[in-house]
């Protein structure tokens, strides 16, 4: 067991963890050193045993994957964070990088890439899903590089709060947000307001422009 790298797992699907589990089991030089179902008790567990490693899955009950990897990287900074997600959408991949993520994988590949993506992570350097077309991951990449690493603001908002700030950005309307997302107008004004708010911003143009700066308006 002795020089084995530890692996903290987050992800609140039993049956995922299980398979994270077994992938690692076959892993001679790393091992699971602890579990959790959510971000409060992940963050328990990371302080308590500082893994070198940590998968975390993208969408937790309590608090996004995002947001924890923030909350981890500025205490337990040598901790390397992969996330681990059912979506491929850009600016998810990109709020991860900046949040601190070393790696970001596809569930349904993390049999195949896993491994990679650990080693990757324990060099320090960014890894990013096969299955995403070299030119996306070329991009991602890049784009990651020029951007505020440390720019915290993106990753206080909710999951709701992030997606609000993307449509807006994109230009819908109150009303057609509030018709997609099966919301009452009032409620996504609310979130409008939240989000001015917690990014110190003072108009729609200015979520534009931050939303442009982030890559967000990347598709």
């Amino acid at each position: 067991m002795t020089g084995r790298k530890r692996i903290l797992i987050i992800d609140d699907h039993d049956i995922f963890r299980a398979s994270l589990r077994q992938i690692v089991s076959k892993m001679a030089e790393f091992e699971v050193a602890g579990e959790a179902a959510d971000a409060r008790r992940g963050e328990e567990e990371a302080r308590r045993l500082k893994p070198e490693l940590a998968v975390i899955d993208l969408s937790l009950p309590d608090r996004s994957g995002i947001q924890l990897t923030r909350i981890l990287k500025a205490a337990l900074p040598e901790t390397r964070i992969v996330i681990v997600s059912m979506h491929s959408k850009i600016d998810y991949i990109l709020g991860a990088l900046r949040a601190g993520a070393e790696g970001y994988l596809i569930k349904e590949s993390v049999s195949r890439c896993l491994r990679d993506a650990l080693d990757a992570a324990l060099r320090g350097e960014h890894y990013l899903d096969a299955a995403l077309s070299p030119e996306i991951a070329v991009r991602l990449l890049d784009t990651a590089e020029m951007l505020d690493m440390s720019d915290a603001t993106y990753g206080n908002l909710t999951t709701r709060e992030q997606e609000i700030l993307r449509c807006l950005a994109h230009g819908d309307s109150v009303k057609d947000i509030a018709e997609r997302l099966c919301i009452s107008a009032k409620t996504v004004t609310n979130h409008r307001a939240n989000i001015l708010s917690k990014l110190d911003l003072h108009s729609t143009a200015d979520l534009v422009r931050y939303a442009a700066k982030l890559g967000l308006l990347e598709k």
